[in-house]
């Protein structure tokens, strides 16, 4: 089925409004008028547009305003902003710049203009919307693994949920928070190709089964690598499994050459890992895992600072490990 272009046009000029409506499905496109910012920002919550045009000088809510909270949303940020404006300053310009607008048009606009902009920005559109859904295939190879394993379910959740807590407490921005949010779910991705009966195997593995295991991070790496959106989240996806004295595996980085984001999941992954359900034992309390992460530390094998955040964080929520109905183990 072809996808027909929705615009929105946020216009409070009733015949500027009627023309462009008239001229938007005129070219083939299906266009929803509102008269203000807010109508149009309220109207993207069900359904977003493939692309906004709107008015600068408005009431309830001016076209920058609209740029700046379409842009601001993760739900809507990728969504094309054309603002139309009579305003021929440089400073509305870069205020319009400033708000995330991705093109402008000059009133009195030309239709031919106006079509070869609409044109150009939603075939960009189109792009991202592919990016994005192979990212989502990507996520979803992720859930995949964790669905195989019934011991591990609501694992990659919470892994990205407290090691995004733990990267605000240390002051991380907010590209880094993005890339253990993402990092956190994809960690493990590259056990995708790891064969089931050693991913599930009940017991120990052998020598030879663990060092096929231990290709998962460079196997999870290169699966990620190819979509730019995910670089930020290579780190720790590749080096999850380092260790601080250098004993780790893939790189056998050690101390801070091991970055910081992994280092993060690494605590939060050790800790998650004890006070859950595994085929050959049950759960710890967590009391023993905040122990036994501690001695870890100790050991040379997990950075004591984030331990201690991780140790903060367990304090301040109670008695509760979760990200919904997840309960963690009482002390």
């Amino acid at each position: 089925m072809i996808h027909t272009p929705r615009i929105l046009v946020a216009e409070d000029e009733t015949d500027t409004r009627s023309v462009l409506g008239q001229m938007l499905e005129a070219l083939g496109y299906d266009a929803l008028l509102t008269d203000n910012g807010r109508a149009a920002f309220d109207s993207m919550a069900d359904n977003p547009p493939d692309l906004v045009l709107s008015d600068v000088m408005m009431p309830i809510m001016d076209g920058f305003e609209l740029c700046q909270r379409i842009k601001s949303d993760p739900t809507t940020r990728l969504v094309p902003v054309v603002l139309l404006t009579g305003l021929g300053g440089v400073e509305d310009r870069v205020r319009g710049i400033d708000a995330g607008a991705d093109d402008f048009i000059s009133k009195p606009f030309q239709l031919t203009e106006l079509h070869a902009r609409i044109r150009s920005l939603l075939r960009l559109k189109q792009f991202t919307d592919d990016l994005e859904h192979a990212e989502s295939i990507i996520f979803s190879l992720a859930r995949t693994v964790e669905a195989k394993d019934a011991y591990t379910e609501d694992h990659c959740n919470r892994l990205s949920v407290y090691s995004v807590i733990i990267g605000q407490r240390l002051g991380l921005d907010e590209e880094d928070q993005r890339a253990l949010r993402r990092g956190g779910i994809l960690h493990d991705i590259g056990k995708i190709s790891i064969a089931d009966a050693i991913l599930l195997k009940p017991g120990p593995l052998s020598q030879e089964e663990r060092d096929i295991m231990q290709t998962h991070s460079v196997r999870g790496e290169t699966i990620c690598k190819p979509l730019r959106s995910l670089h930020s989240s290579l780190p720790i996806i590749r080096h999850h499994h380092e260790r601080m004295d250098g004993t780790g595996y893939p790189d056998h980085l050690s101390g801070e050459d091991i970055p910081l984001n992994a280092r993060i999941v690494a605590a939060v992954d050790f800790i998650d890992a004890l006070v859950t359900e595994r085929p050959y034992r049950g759960p710890l309390p967590m009391k023993e895992a905040l122990r036994m992460a501690n001695a870890a530390a100790e050991d040379g094998h997990l950075d004591p600072q984030i331990v201690k955040l991780v140790e903060e964080l367990i304090d301040g929520l109670g008695r509760e490990w979760t990200t919904g109905n997840q309960k963690m183990n009482g002390y």
